[in-house]
């Protein structure tokens, strides 16, 4: 497996963000991560990356235990988080080939890289520019090449699509179906429940800090035989979900 979380749990000051989560994401899928705010999500997703680390329970990237085998989990690991981090006087080219450097990647590979990626998502006119004038979806771009720059076997995105015009979006599905058809893992964090079922091959729902159902979308829907779209099966488990939480008292 590429990621494996066991029995997870992460509180902060006593309130529970996750809650003895286990999750398993195999090589080769495209796996969607969904909940409503505050369900999680992004919990998780630093724990995987090694932000934060468990209360309880461990976490495994390609066998690799995050916190006591850290370093070699995260050369595994390619991370794009919500909100986008450059520093702001370096060009997207500085920037991506710092991260080139980083990942001690030789120059010529790491040029080929760059321009193919700059190619792919239409950054020629604006990678010689200084990254503060960027917009949203520019940094989510430039982001997004930097992670994919060492040919991580483990993708992990959070809300990749957001301040994406409809063709980079087009184009970012395409770079993590071919980065999944290529042997590697995608786990994606999103609210944009379309680009869940078009995508992904696995889905997981989160609420409350536990998984309350994972599976492939047809697996889904045979929980709820009535529904098909994945927006209605997501709304009614998530819902009946908090009404048996209120119901135990849980806040």
């Amino acid at each position: 497996m590429s990621i494996v979380l066991e029995r997870v749990t992460k509180t902060f000051d006593r309130k529970v963000a996750v809650e003895r989560l286990s999750l398993e994401v195999r090589a080769g899928e495209v796996f969607a991560f969904l909940g409503p705010n505050g369900a999680g999500k992004t919990t998780t997703i630093k724990l995987m990356v090694g932000l934060l680390l468990p209360d309880e329970g461990s976490v495994f990237i390609c066998g690799h235990r995050m916190g006591t085998d850290g370093r070699a989990a995260k050369a595994h690991l390619g991370y794009v988080p919500d909100q986008p981090f450059l520093y702001d006087k370096l060009t997207g080219r500085e920037f991506l080939e710092f991260v080139a450097n980083m990942y001690g990647l030789p120059r010529d590979e790491a040029w080929g890289r760059l321009t193919r990626f700059a190619e792919r998502l239409r950054l020629e006119e604006t990678l010689d520019r200084l990254t503060e004038g960027y917009s949203h979806g520019m940094k989510q771009k430039v982001a997004l090449a930097a992670a994919l720059l060492h040919e991580p076997r483990v993708l992990i995105v959070d809300e990749p699509m957001v301040g994406l015009d409809p063709w980079a979006a087009r184009t970012v599905r395409e770079l993590f179906r071919a980065r999944a058809n290529a042997g590697g893992t995608v786990f994606l964090s999103t609210h944009t429940l379309d680009v869940a079922e078009a995508l992904a091959d696995r889905i997981a729902i989160i609420h409350r800090g536990r998984i309350v159902a994972q599976g492939t979308l047809e697996e889904l829907r045979r929980l709820r035989t009535e529904q098909q779209r994945l927006e209605d099966i997501f709304l009614t488990l998530t819902e009946e979900e908090a009404a048996v939480d209120d119901g135990r008292g849980r806040s």
